[in-house]
């Protein structure tokens, strides 16, 4: 019923929100009189502010046309490589004659990017993707809406998200490297133990695994408190909402977009009413660059996709209830998934100092657990002065977290040490 009704409150308002849309650009217009008073200008906003905050926000574009290598432009094409149910791998395929224009010879490490299923589109990785373009064959997991997908392609649980990181991988390999960003450091840690187990070709030749719930029972946050103090029955009975017509997903149990994003916009509920107040006085004032940062912003933090049933639940009973992974408990297709059992796969871990999500520690326990990894294998990272967020994104990724990823895979990477050898051989 709360889907229902959330659909029929969005239908109610819609012309309200289109009449605010018209009188906007009425008051903005240059044929009104008044259009540069202070009536106009703050009528205008506030209509622009009404409007933004009762609209619907759509999957976002990439925007990446293009990278810069070496100081030149290579185009780069997204481009789909397998499609499920729920889940399309896409490839930004940088254009080769431009990339040898650029002095590179095209075999650089190929890396898969997994995208959190956690809410919001894999769009929120922009950031992530733009800065390892440069160096890397990037490839990343873009998980479908749920409330797109029809109840006849069946379900889709942790299970079968692991399936989906060991097919990918199959498709990528071998010894292509995995970045985990946040929700799916369980899911790659048990995709690369049961390949690691049965010595598939297909493991990654490096894991690495940032801001993520591995053991959230250390450094406990809010949400992983929540998570326990709510019996698995209480998030079952008020988190999960059937899908109405007309979408394709139509009597698929899911949780809904909407409901995660008002756990996000409550859990810093005075930052966002600020910002949007800051963004009203930026537009009454005609600061067009900073209105545009906000709605650069929102038009991304606003737009979110729905998670099947099962694979909420099951996140929620295994992740952060029974930490089943952390305890060498978790299950997949009837077998104990291993961590122990990984043994050449170089793993880096990166927490940021100020995450309010997975808090410091969670993360590490990576290495607690993947006993067999030697040392000179694994490495940690804690970046100073950044929250959940700003692990994957912003300056400090850009300037000092991904070039220590960077240099990880480099390390590490089979066909980067071959290239050595070659150039040795022929000095």
């Amino acid at each position: 019923m709360l889907y229902t009704a959330y659909e029929m409150t969005y239908a109610a308002v819609a012309p309200a929100r289109i009449a605010a849309g018209i009188g906007a650009r009425l008051w903005r217009s240059p044929f009104n009189p008044l259009a540069d008073s202070w009536v106009a200008r703050t009528s205008a906003a506030a209509l622009d502010v009404f409007e933004n905050m009762t609209r619907r926000y759509p999957k976002p574009g990439w925007g990446l046309a293009s990278t810069s290598i070496n100081g030149r432009d290579v185009a780069v094409s997204i481009e789909p490589v397998m499609t499920k149910s729920f889940c399309t791998l896409l490839h930004f395929h940088r254009d080769e004659k431009m990339l040898t224009a650029a002095g590179v010879d095209g075999d650089q490490p190929k890396t898969l990017i997994v995208a959190p299923l956690s809410g919001h589109y894999a769009t929120l990785l922009r950031g992530t993707v733009e800065a390892m373009l440069p160096g890397h064959d990037v490839y990343i997991t873009d998980w479908t809406d749920a409330r797109q997908v029809p109840i006849s392609a069946g379900r889709f649980d942790l299970n079968d998200y692991v399936d989906y990181l060991i097919e990918f991988l199959r498709l990528i390999g071998p010894r292509a490297h995995a970045i985990a960003v946040c929700q799916p450091g369980p899911a790659l840690l048990a995709a690369a133990s049961v390949l690691a187990e049965d010595s598939d070709e297909a493991r990654p030749a490096t894991m690495t695994i940032m801001g993520s719930p591995i053991d959230s029972r250390k450094s406990p946050t809010v949400p992983n408190l929540l998570s326990k103090e709510r019996s698995y029955a209480w998030f079952e009975r008020n988190m999960i909402h059937t899908v109405p017509g007309p979408y394709p997903g139509m009597l698929r149990r899911v949780y809904p977009g909407f409901v995660q994003l008002y756990s996000f916009l409550s859990m810093n509920s005075d930052r966002h009413l600020n910002a949007h107040y800051d963004y009203f006085k930026n537009l009454v004032k005609g600061d067009g660059d900073s209105a545009d940062k906000h709605r650069a912003f929102y038009d991304e933090y606003l737009s979110v996709l729905d998670l099947t049933e099962e694979f909420y639940l099951q996140t929620i009973r295994e992740v952060f209830q029974e930490h089943s992974l952390a305890k060498g408990k978790f299950m997949h297709r009837g077998r104990r998934v291993k961590p122990e059992a990984i043994s050449d796969i170089a793993l880096l871990t990166i927490e940021g100092e100020k995450d309010d999500i997975s808090g410091i520690g969670q993360t590490q326990a990576a290495h607690d657990i993947c006993t067999g990894i030697p040392n000179h294998l694994k490495s940690d990272y804690v970046q100073p002065g950044v929250g959940h967020y700003g692990v994957f994104n912003g300056s400090k990724w850009r300037s000092e977290i991904q070039p220590k990823i960077a240099d990880f895979i480099r390390k590490f990477d089979a066909k980067g040490a071959a290239r050595k050898l070659r150039v040795v051989a022929r000095t």
